[in-house]
């Protein structure tokens, strides 16, 4: 059970340092995002007994996303500025291989609330408008090797936004790190202390605190909501996912030096199939496993 749960945190932590599909969704396809949730609230507000049993679940998991994380810091800024459409077209893959076994998994509770559909739509607005309303034209704007007030309360929201955002099983937390303009500064300030340079010190502790206060706060959310309305929620999350699509297309805009968002001609078919193959394949782990 302990090698599961260690590919499971790996796979999550895959997902959550790039920008296209979050962990949750992970979590979502391979069947234990509820079983997630509840482990970050039961450990938050639980009794003793469900403290324990949190706690060694998160720990399990967590010891694959902590080894998931370290390998995608020191490889990811290598190689995704220089590949970004490449890297682009893998995540869009993500994302359209996934929509429809998340659909498959949740149809009936789906089938029960037809008029949550309305909540689709919602979902891609907010990504897409984002998206669109982004002020940062570039990552180069965003520079956070002298941090002053302001730019750490933005650091701070942007580890609470982020955050959240991982937790969904919709657009990922990286992906609005990317159109903050911080995706690629905060993975090389964490990339930083992992070869013990600590001049980057106040910018991880920063992001590190505003993640927590995140966790704090969305979890309870997510868990009553998937409780109480589920089918609102999956549709929801549903168009959260649809529209981060639009995201990563524009996502080569907020680069360090900034690139024109994919096209047709841009898109690379290959990458994309290996985006797929890559979710039918933890679909196919997930079923296996129930077998």
């Amino acid at each position: 059970m302990y090698v599961i749960q260690f590919i499971r945190g790996f796979c999550m932590a895959l997902a959550d340092s790039v920008p296209g599909v979050s962990g949750g969704t992970i979590a979502f396809l391979l069947g234990f995002y509820d079983q997630f949730i509840g482990s970050i609230d039961d450990l938050l507000r639980g009794r003793l007994e469900q403290k324990k049993e949190a706690l060694l679940f998160l720990v399990k998991l967590g010891v694959g996303w902590v080894c998931g994380m370290v390998l995608a810091v020191l490889v990811l800024t290598r190689v995704f500025e220089s590949n970004i459409y490449a890297i682009s077209s893998l995540f869009i893959g993500f994302i359209i291989f996934a929509i429809p076994i998340v659909v498959k998994e949740e149809k009936e509770a789906l089938l029960s609330k037809l008029g949550g559909i309305l909540f689709l739509p919602v979902g891609v607005a907010v990504v897409c408008a984002i998206t669109y309303f982004n002020p940062v034209s570039g990552g180069a704007s965003m520079n956070l090797e002298h941090l002053d007030i302001r730019l750490g309360i933005y650091v701070f929201f942007a580890g609470m936004i982020a955050i959240s955002a991982m937790v969904l099983p919709g657009i990922s937390g990286s992906t609005l790190l990317l159109i903050m303009g911080l995706y690629l500064p905060v993975i090389t300030a964490i990339k930083d202390i992992l070869h013990f340079n600590l001049e980057a010190f106040p910018t991880v502790f920063i992001f590190g605190c505003g993640i927590l206060v995140g966790v704090f706060s969305v979890v309870k959310l997510i868990r009553k909501a998937l409780e109480r309305y589920r089918a609102q929620t999956i549709y929801l999350i549903i168009g959260l996912m649809a529209g981060s699509i639009y995201a990563v297309i524009k996502g080569p805009e907020t680069l360090d030096t900034p690139q024109p968002a994919m096209t047709f001609q841009t898109f690379r078919l290959l990458f994309f199939l290996i985006g797929g193959i890559v979710i039918l394949g933890l679909q196919l782990m997930k079923n296996v496993r129930e077998q």
